[in-house]
């Protein structure tokens, strides 16, 4: 399916939906007394504007968004959701995300640079937009300069781990490039790349205890000579396992559904069996399941 098609079905998928007022039925109150929340990680329905995928996330029941640096802000302006967007246009996306109940918690994956002047530009746009969290892969020698910015403007610093040969993609680089800093430096935790690096996710987790301030949470299975994405609970990734491993962290925190492949009403259709396993397993982990 192309670009074009794709976002076309979304786009009427999206306004049927807020045309009828359906939203999906969710009881997310377990999650909510694990300190847990599930947010849409943008690149997920890159294929669609921010505008669009808005309006698609809210049908889906989700709260929560991560903004992505790459999308166009609506179907008929293509400037790009990043941290040079003009102030009129980051009216435009809050006044849409209040509209719609959704609530922006990061930014990301951004290249936030090598200076405190292009770092400080990023800070200022994800607080400008109450996003909670910065999603990058930042070098280690910047740490200091992301640590200050962080206290100053309130907002977290969650270093992402690509595939090898990603610099983050083993936890101990993590925990390396943050040691002696603030806690508002961490992980960005993508258990579906750690599969992708020959990691097992749940060690992985152990490692970087205390120091997880979000998730690309995902359930992989291997496929031809990879690893693809699929819904929450049917992969090989022991989604139920990390819940588990996570909450006896007393992690609290954001969980983004990010896939790396999927198109169309079948990427939605997952999506969706995704935000019904996290909520499901929620409330069997919230009532003393294991």
């Amino acid at each position: 399916m192309s670009r074009l098609v794709f976002a076309a079905a979304v786009a009427v998928f999206c306004v049927l939906s807020v045309q009828a007022g359906e939203k999906a039925a969710r009881d997310d109150s377990a999650a909510e007394k694990l300190g847990w929340r599930i947010s849409m990680a943008s690149y997920t329905l890159r294929a669609m504007s921010f505008m669009e995928e808005v309006d698609a996330i809210a049908a889906l029941g989700i709260k929560y968004v991560d903004i992505h640096p790459n999308m166009a802000l609506s179907k008929t302006n293509k400037t790009k959701t990043d941290h040079n967007l003009a102030a009129e246009l980051q009216e435009q996306m809050k006044q849409k995300l209040k509209e719609a109940g959704v609530k922006a918690v990061s930014y990301g994956v951004v290249n936030v640079g090598n200076t405190e002047e292009s770092a400080r530009k990023v800070f200022a746009f994800a607080k400008a937009m109450g996003a909670e969290n910065i999603v990058c892969e930042a070098k280690p020698d910047l740490m200091p300069v992301l640590d200050k910015l962080t206290e100053e403007y309130g907002v977290n610093i969650a270093l992402h781990n690509h595939p090898k040969p990603s610099y983050y993609s083993d936890p101990e680089t993590v925990l390396k490039a943050v040691a002696g800093h603030g806690k508002r430096l961490g992980a960005c935790a993508d258990t579906g790349h750690w599969n992708r690096s020959g990691l097992e996710p749940i060690a992985c987790l152990k490692k970087l205890q205390g120091r997880i301030i979000s998730l690309h949470f995902k359930d992989v299975v291997e496929k031809g000579t990879g690893w693809t994405d699929v819904p929450w609970g049917t992969g090989k990734s022991n989604v139920e396992g990390m819940l588990a491993e996570l909450k006896s962290q007393g992690f609290r925190g954001v969980f983004s559904i990010e896939y790396e492949h999927g198109t169309g009403q079948q990427l939605l259709d997952d999506i969706a069996k995704c935000v019904q396993c996290f909520d499901k397993t929620a409330a069997k982990l919230a009532a003393g399941g294991n």
